[in-house]
């Protein structure tokens, strides 16, 4: 990312990723807020693109934005009325929601910082001149099944994922 286009185009995509991402979330809708998503999962692949992670980027828009905004939209479609608007949430519970995802956010980040990625040395130790971590290292620690090392969770996500999604098909034919 040496050049002011890549930059330039850099600061659009996050921009663009922060604003859907919101309305994802805030969105009343279900259909506008996969719709949202689907925006979302598109600009993480022009970030991979932009990388120069050509196959990263042909995954990520093939398989999340293709395929399980596919299944997103099958299940929404199957399990409620697309012009359905959820519920106000009254101020209680937002003040809740909000406190737990702000306490949630500094979890992960105090985790991501201190945590070991590989032999001992976290990303707060590698970032401040500690050691080197590259992109081979991350994606050992990400899909090996040593100690700190993160396949297990990956599949457990995995197979959460197919549960929700034959839920969502039970649901939908007791309708």
């Amino acid at each position: 990312m040496d050049s002011v286009g890549n930059i330039i185009v850099y600061f659009v995509v996050a921009i663009v990723m922060v604003v859907f991402s919101v309305m994802a979330v805030t969105s009343r809708r279900i259909l506008r807020a996969a719709t949202y998503l689907l925006f979302v999962l598109i600009a993480t692949g022009v970030f991979y693109f932009q990388l120069g992670y050509q196959f990263l980027g042909a995954v990520q828009l093939a398989v999340y934005a293709g395929g399980i905004m596919v299944l997103f939209v099958f299940s929404i479609v199957l399990t409620s009325k697309p012009n359905d608007k959820g519920t106000v949430l009254d101020a209680h519970r937002r003040v809740l929601g909000i406190s737990a995802a702000v306490a949630g956010a500094v979890l992960l980040g105090f985790a991501l910082f201190t945590m070991p990625v590989y032999t001992g040395v976290s990303l707060g130790q590698a970032l401040t001149g500690g050691a080197d971590i590259d992109m081979h290292t991350i994606g050992h620690a990400l899909m090996g099944t040593e100690k700190f090392q993160y396949l297990l969770p990956f599949e457990a996500v995995s197979v959460l994922l197919l549960a929700c999604i034959i839920g969502g098909v039970v649901v939908a034919r007791k309708r």
